[in-house]
């Protein structure tokens, strides 16, 4: 076992651990405490001095505490892992100025946070010593992993010791490390380039702001001893805030794999309890019918949010386009316009970027689409080209002022908001549309059981997703990675588009031949929920095949499913049943009333 600290061959075994008087062994100034490092403050007061003659120059305790470290290497030699632990608490109470307890700390344990070769440079450093500090990386070479990165290391000194006498007004002296030092290095020309540039400046904050840099002191150097440390094994200094790092990778490691959470990511420790394990109740979850919609009076095909999450707006096989107000505070939705004369009825809708337009489109016999202005009700636009065609689906382009439709029967168009055809393609079966964020393709799927990507500026097109079964429906995710199909007789399919690969089949789901839409939502998209022909909502976490919850009370096929991308707790489902419902978090009852809501929402965590 190769104990914490080891040099590359020139140090022995033992390099971690030593007894008390090996401990206090350092080169370095004065202040300097026994555990290695820069004597600083003790909440507020001087501990250099009584701490470092009491611990690390007293022969006397010196003596007792090498037979107490002694006593304790009989009684256990502490393990690699013991070591690491104890050096990771010792730097963050270092951290903290809790510098005496940490000289204890090393005293008893028998170890000592770093290489004293890594505790002269990171003095010398912090003290703007520099040719000292360069000196030191002489005696770190034999240390390191990889010497050839001695230079890397070098230049990063010698670029803060340009910068510092550019700040003090020196300009021939800095001019001389340009020159004579940094140059001769013959590594990154083009940095040295603007190093020179700086030269120019007028005065100290022209300099900080163009070099982005925070001046002479204390914060550039450790961001710069930061830098040099990751050239450095571990063994000889420790990574900054080492312990600091696994905690918050420890929280967000628990938040990964927790199959609830549904909030937003916040890397501050003081945010959660370290205490605890983070789990999330399943009753913050969108599982819990919230409202139910009865305003329309025949099968609900359609349903999907506004872009900012303020507007639900609903589709129905009644011939009308309901759309509700989202409340930002209740979370209810309460309705606010009815847009009626779709004759064949509304199976699909698409909300503009900015949400000012809503288009619907019908079944497979309609040949029509409408455009209405949804801040006043208005329809600005009905459109169709032949009475032959058939819309059924619609997707905007990112710039807001153009969409392209298309249906089964071999339309596939590019329109403005006028309804005035751009482009055409020919002989193209869309089943479902999909305008990528690069405002060039479009995404079809077709009667051939695949997607395809077409480009109107160059008319190219190409094959992204080849599926066995046809694909009933699609949606793509906000980065436009990720495609998520629902494919006749198999279910839900999540597609890497840019790797082109199959990622995961979501079991559960029942889908013949009906076409259902399902959707990415919660914070960070890292849920997929989809309606299903046995009457439920299944909702699983996008990493995992099995459904996380199914939801119930649909009395027919849902038909579709919509998540808020505002709202990460709220979602609305549209059924043959002639509703919609909204689910939340479970509502505000005593733990009894809770748990009997638990019916609504089937657990599937076993």
């Amino acid at each position: 076992m190769q104990a914490n600290g080891a040099g590359q061959g020139q140090e022995s075994s033992e390099l971690s651990c030593l007894n008390s008087a090996q401990n206090g062994e350092s080169s370095s100034a004065g202040g300097t405490h026994s555990n290695g490092l820069l004597s600083g403050t003790d909440n507020g007061n001087s501990v250099g001095t009584s701490n470092g003659s009491s611990i690390g120059t007293s022969s006397a305790a010196s003596t007792a505490s090498g037979s107490e470290v002694g006593s304790l290497k009989k009684k256990k030699r502490l393990s690699q892992a013991e070591e690491d632990v104890i050096r990771l608490i010792g730097q963050h109470l270092h951290g903290l100025g809790l510098n005496q307890t940490v000289d204890l700390l090393m005293q008893e344990s028998g170890c000592r946070l770093e290489h004293p070769s890594a505790t002269k440079f990171r003095n010398h450093v912090m003290e703007g010593e520099w040719d000292k500090a360069e000196n030191d990386l002489n005696e770190l070479r034999a240390l390191m992993h990889s010497p050839n990165a001695i230079v890397r290391m070098k230049f990063l000194l010698l670029q803060q010791k340009y910068l510092e006498y550019l700040e003090d007004g020196k300009v021939l002296e800095a001019l001389q490390v340009l020159r004579g030092e940094l140059t001769p290095l013959k590594y990154n020309t083009d940095r040295i380039h603007v190093l020179s540039g700086y030269l120019m400046c007028s005065h100290a904050e022209d300099l900080r702001a163009k070099a982005e840099w925070e001046g002479k002191g204390t914060a550039s150097r450790c961001r710069l001893l930061d830098k040099l440390q990751t050239y450095l094994p571990p063994s000889v200094m420790l990574p900054p805030r080492r312990l600091h790092t696994l905690l918050r990778q420890a929280v967000e490691l628990q938040r990964d794999r927790c199959l609830y959470h549904n909030t937003k990511l916040d890397s501050n420790l003081d945010s959660v309890s370290l205490l605890l394990d983070h789990v999330c109740s399943r009753k913050q979850f969108p599982c819990y019918t919230q409202q139910i919609l009865t305003e329309h009076c025949n099968e609900v095909w359609f349903c999907k949010f506004s872009n900012d999450g303020t507007k639900l707006a609903t589709g129905s096989k009644d011939t009308t386009v309901i759309i509700w107000q989202v409340d930002p505070e209740s979370h209810q939705v309460k309705l606010l316009r009815t847009l009626e004369g779709h004759a064949y009825g509304v199976s699909y809708l698409a909300w503009s970027p900015d949400d000012t337009y809503l288009i619907a489109c019908g079944p497979d016999d309609c040949s029509e689409l409408w455009l209405w202005n949804v801040q006043t009700g208005e329809l600005r636009t009905k459109m169709s080209q032949s009475h032959e065609d058939s819309l059924t689906s619609v997707a905007w382009n990112p710039d807001g002022k153009r969409f392209v439709t298309g249906g089964q029967r071999g339309q596939f168009y590019q329109c403005d908001l006028d309804g005035n055809l751009l482009d055409s393609w020919e002989g193209v079966r869309v089943q479902c549309l999909w305008c990528l964020s690069d405002g060039r393709t479009v995404l079809a799927s077709d009667t051939h059981q695949r997607i395809r990507g077409y480009n109107f500026e160059d008319l190219t097109d190409r094959n992204i997703v080849q599926e066995d079964h046809p694909i009933m429906s699609f949606t793509v995710s906000k980065n436009g990675r990720l495609a998520l199909l629902n494919v006749a007789t198999q279910g839900v399919h999540l597609w890497d588009l840019q790797d082109r690969v199959l990622v995961r089949k979501y079991q559960g789901v029942t889908q013949g031949f009906y076409t259902i839409h399902s959707c990415f939502g919660g914070h960070n998209e890292d849920f997929i929920a989809s309606g299903s022909e046995d009457h439920k909502v299944y909702i699983w976490h996008r990493r995992g095949e099995l459904p996380i919850a199914e939801l119930t009370g649909h009395t027919r096929t849902v038909n579709c499913v919509s998540w808020n991308p505002a709202i990460p707790g709220l979602m609305a489902s549209a059924s043959d049943d002639g509703t919609v419902r909204v689910w939340g978090p479970a509502p505000f009852l005593d733990s009894q009333e809770a748990d009997g809501l638990n019916e609504n929402c089937s657990n599937m965590d076993s």
